[in-house]
């Protein structure tokens, strides 16, 4: 139950620490898969603390709670749990509360959230407010202080390039920021943890600036830096562009030059946060003692690891507070590996009735080959490495070895390490949007109605995708992203799926062979081929979908288009159970279907991109709730909330793919015929 700031400064003076972020998984899967990987992290890596994400407006608040029940009860890691104000009622706040005191959680990270809109989450229990309560963070801070007292230690955000909001969108400046974070600091905060950045002279004037600032307020204060390791040269662009946090034009030309190979991305990845840990150790006029680094790892554990390692934060393996006598380490039974006591030092062992395990024999006996390198090492070992002595397997080296992906372990722990968003693998924690922080439209209210207007009839929405698709608008409510050249070969017929009503939120074109190269097409390493399976995503009026399903379901469609689809109310309908139900609903496994696989020279098959069951219907809830964020943007009752809503209950969300990729055509003449 220790407060960050006390064991801050129980650290030695000359110290460097360091904390980790995580985000509650989409699926059970994932659940499970990290809870195995925070494991593994704790073990290997020891950060002074974790952090749990809170999604916008409560929405991850169960699973928020229950990832960090698993950090602070079962796996003993002090944490942190964000909590955001805005959009909340005082009545769930309070629950919050609670339930972080219940779990012995003393640390949380006060945040402002998604900006107001009371009259929507205001539960309507609580005492009708003389105005609004929570509506900065601020609001958060004074209201912990003043029913918890010094119960929690409170953090509070800040952004080292200034934050970008409606308010104040063209001005983004560190010293428009001043003046809300010192009032936060006075109202209690106790540390502060910065926004992603990449910029070190950005750091270095924000540090500088609050440390000699007149009011005082940060002069002894723990500011710790938010790093984000670069998982992907796609999702570093994305992130940036949210967060408004610039990448010099030095970094951004290293990324450039390895955009198409996520291996490459990922190495020179970790060379940049490397260096900035370096740099940020030698900031000048910083508060002396520990100096601390908070890491964004978007629960992923592989290049967090690395950097770590490279620019030693990982701590002592015994710490002094650790530390055991002697003596009582020999009450406690030990494990015996191949028949040795793990405990007993190598000296003892000659007299052992087994000789001591060697690396040849980890994680499975090996082949031992002389006379030339071991081809397969896997499987063989060389005679040198035979007469190696193996370290006992669940070592502290070795556990840090699997997080970063050596051997078999090693591959198997972090198999997920090129995420793809929502069309990755639903086992892995990282699978879904980046942020973690729940459905949001990521964009403000002034600017969803500059982009999107205030539309009164279904051709209205039709022509917000329309316009998208035709590069006039950079976003819509579902991709805050523009399309793609990729996108700009089906161009034609997914404006006929939109000017139908079909709205379409994802998609791409079948592809055959393509080299890993080409400037539209390409990704990967040189040398190989890429291949996609046209797929398409949208939702579609009820009426419609009832005889598209029908189209879908002909016996001759069967071996060549998987299709899945959802109302608005849950109910699911796809090709594996119409397959069921011609069969006498005797079950099958539910189909996964890798859309985009590579080829390349000493590799096994990549296949970054999947469609299955289990996220598809992960995502279909959030795709339906950002109609209801949407029509939020207009108030309750308007003409335009009305038509939104009415809408949403009225689609179904369909994602149908088709295998024929040698066909490029395939799709959509079936679609559009």
């Amino acid at each position: 139950m220790d407060k960050i700031t006390d064991k801050i400064a129980a650290l030695p003076p000359d110290t460097n620490y360091f904390s980790l972020e995580f985000f509650p998984p989409k699926t059970q899967m994932g659940f499970s898969n990290l809870r195995d990987r925070l494991d593994r992290m704790a073990r290997a890596l020891r950060p002074l603390f974790v952090n749990v994400t809170w999604g916008a407006g409560g929405s991850t608040a169960q699973k928020s709670l229950e990832l960090a029940e698993i950090c602070q009860r079962e796996l003993a890691l002090t944490t942190c749990l964000h909590l955001t104000c805005t959009n909340m009622s005082r009545k769930l706040i309070d629950k919050a509360l609670e339930d972080a005191k219940a779990l012995g959680i003393r640390n949380i990270l006060a945040l402002r959230g998604d900006p107001p809109r009371s009259a929507e989450y205001r539960d309507s229990n609580d005492p009708e407010p003389e105005e609004d309560e929570f509506v900065w963070a601020i609001d958060l801070v004074r209201y912990i202080r003043k029913h918890h007292g010094d119960y929690f230690c409170i953090g509070v955000a800040a952004y080292p390039e200034g934050h970008a909001d409606e308010s104040h969108p063209l001005g983004q400046s560190l010293e428009h920021d001043l003046p809300f974070l010192v009032e936060k600091v006075q109202a209690g905060a106790d540390f502060i943890m910065t926004q992603l950045f990449f910029d070190i002279k950005a750091y270095e004037h924000f540090e500088k600036t609050l440390r000699e600032h007149p009011s005082g307020a940060f002069k002894d204060l723990v500011i710790i830096p938010g790093l984000m390791p670069i998982q992907s040269y796609q999702m570093i662009k994305r992130t940036t562009k949210l967060s408004h946090a610039n990448i010099p034009d030095g970094l951004m030309g290293r990324l450039d030059t390895v955009k198409g190979d996520d291996e490459k991305v990922k190495e020179v990845g970790v060379d940049i946060l490397s260096e900035l840990v370096e740099q940020l150790k030698k900031v000048a006029g910083g508060l002396p003692g520990p100096k601390g680094f908070h890491f964004y790892t978007l629960n992923l554990e592989k290049a967090v690891s690395f950097i770590v390692e490279r620019t030693n934060l990982i701590p002592p393996s015994t710490p002094p507070e650790l530390a055991v006598e002697e003596s009582l380490l020999q009450v406690v039974p030990s494990i015996k590996v191949n028949g040795s006591d793990a405990s007993t030092p190598a000296a003892f062992l000659k007299g052992s009735s087994r000789r001591q395990s060697t690396v040849g024999s980890d994680p499975r006996n090996r082949v031992i080959v002389s006379g030339r390198p071991a081809s397969h090492p896997d499987y063989e070992a060389t005679a040198l490495e035979a007469s190696v002595p193996a370290e006992p397997i669940n070592t502290r080296a070795n556990t840090l070895a699997i997080s970063e992906g050596e051997g078999v372990l090693g591959r198997e722990a972090t198999w997920d390490d090129f995420p793809n968003g929502r069309w990755g693998d639903a086992r892995s924690p990282a699978y879904g949007q980046i942020d973690g922080y729940g459905v949001s439209l990521h964009v403000t209210v002034t600017q969803a109605l500059h982009l999107w207007g205030t539309p009164k009839a279904p051709e209205d929405v039709n022509n917000v995708f329309i316009k998208h698709l035709n590069g006039e608008l950079s976003a819509i409510p579902w991709s805050e992203e523009g399309f793609n050249a990729e996108t700009g070969t089906i161009k034609e017929p997914l404006i006929k799926l939109n000017s139908r009503g079909w709205l379409t939120l994802a998609s791409q074109p079948a592809v055959n062979g393509i080299r890993s190269d080409d400037g539209t097409f390409g990704w990967g390493p040189k040398n190989g081929f890429v291949f996609q399976k046209a797929f398409v995503e949208f939702f579609i009026p009820s009426a419609d979908w009832k005889a598209l399903e029908q189209k879908l379901k002909r016996p001759e469609l069967k071996e060549s288009v998987c299709f899945y689809a959802t109302s608005a109310d849950g109910d699911f309908v796809s090709s594996d159970t119409a397959d069921a139900a011609e069969t006498n609903n005797i079950a099958r496994e539910p189909s996964t279907n890798a859309v985009t696989w590579g080829v390349f020279p000493g590799k096994e098959i990549v296949t970054p991109t999947i469609i299955e069951e289990v996220s598809f219907r992960a995502w279909s809830e959030e795709a339906f709730s950002i109609w209801a964020e949407w029509a939020k943007v207009y108030g309750k009752d308007s003409e335009s909330e009305k038509l939104l809503e009415k809408i949403r209950a009225d689609s179904w969300l369909v994602n149908v793919i088709h295998h024929d990729y040698i066909d490029s055509n395939a799709l959509w003449n079936l679609l559009l015929e």
